[in-house]
């Protein structure tokens, strides 16, 4: 105890910082005992590269997941005695490109990629979550004249983030479900409820989650985001009338979403808590298998025993975070 199935580190990740063995180390530090390594894939249009991306050549981004594997690896077999290092990535979806050649490198990796984190970080081809003027103009993006509604706009994109979520999860079967709604970072008081469409797509994203057996991340980045509670938000937890993803037996694993050692294991003491108010009373965590799983990858869901909130490393948490 604790886990994280869900990292990136500077060497391989451009908006993140240190090395990816540093990252390793301080999870290690804080006592981690199984830890995801989940690089973004490569981008393969040049117009969906970030601004400190800019001038790198498409093939180097390619060249440098194949790196990132390699040092993974190394890293998995260096420290096999102090943790458990799980390799995998995470999805983009920017366009359909983005499914065509994630399914042929996925044919052409193997084994070195032993799960997914799925998610959606653009909706029409625009991105999401990097700052707000783009979340604004991808927004606007499903307003086709200035008399659209602001309630119909905000539904229509919301249907095209969680249709594309759907996608991904029918073609790739990833084993963790990534910020399930980042689709709401900047609108964190927005009730799903109050839009039918996308509640509808909600709950049957969660019911094929479920069926082929993806467990869903809890994600602390969302507190760094100035939420205050983690992806998901409770109405898709657990809230009055809007049981969804517990009601429908889904299973949640812990994230730190970190992006450099500064931020292994960051907030998570606040996790407990929003745990408690959201009625999540397991944890699970993936681990290799002997079994094949939906996807043909060799890892499983493995419940965290005992009382996982009783664990020493959370009293060791408050303490890092100046709160006990």
């Amino acid at each position: 105890m604790p886990q994280s199935h869900h990292s990136h580190s500077g060497q391989f990740c451009k908006h993140a910082a240190g090395t990816l063995e540093e990252v390793v180390l301080e999870a290690i530090r804080q006592g981690f005992d199984t830890f995801g390594l989940t690089e973004h894939v490569p981008r393969y249009r040049a117009e969906d590269l970030y601004p400190e991306e800019e001038g790198i050549p498409l093939d180097a981004l390619r060249s440098q997941f194949e790196d990132f594997l390699v040092e993974a690896h190394r890293l998995k077999t260096k420290y096999a005695a102090q943790i458990t290092l799980l390799v995998g990535l995470e999805t983009e979806f920017i366009t359909s490109t983005d499914m065509d050649r994630l399914e042929t490198a996925l044919q052409a990796w193997g084994d070195r990629i032993e799960y997914l984190v799925g998610s959606v970080h653009h909706v029409n081809a625009i991105p999401i979550d990097f700052d707000r003027e783009t979340f604004t103009k991808a927004l606007h993006s499903f307003a086709p004249t200035p008399e659209t509604d602001a309630h119909t706009t905000m539904e229509s994109f919301l249907n095209s983030y969680f249709d594309a979520q759907y996608e991904l999860m029918r073609r790739f079967r990833p084993e963790v479900i990534g910020h399930f709604d980042l689709c709401r970072l900047y609108n964190p008081m927005l009730r799903f409820a109050d839009y039918p469409g996308a509640l509808e797509r909600i709950r049957r994203n969660v019911h094929f989650a479920v069926e082929y057996g993806a467990l869903f991340e809890l994600n602390a980045a969302a507190f760094r985001k100035g939420w205050d509670g983690a992806y998901p938000g409770e109405d898709v937890v657990e809230v009055s009338h809007l049981i969804i993803i517990l009601q429908a037996g889904g299973r949640f694993a812990l994230s730190d979403d970190s992006h450099g050692l500064h931020a292994v294991g960051l907030n998570y003491h606040r996790i407990p808590e929003y745990a408690r108010r959201v009625g999540i009373r397991e944890l699970w965590a993936l681990e290799r298998s002997g079994t094949m799983n939906a996807a043909g990858r060799a890892v499983g869901p493995r419940r965290v025993s005992g009382n996982w909130e009783e664990h020493p490393f959370w009293r060791g948490a408050k303490e890092r975070a100046g709160v006990l």
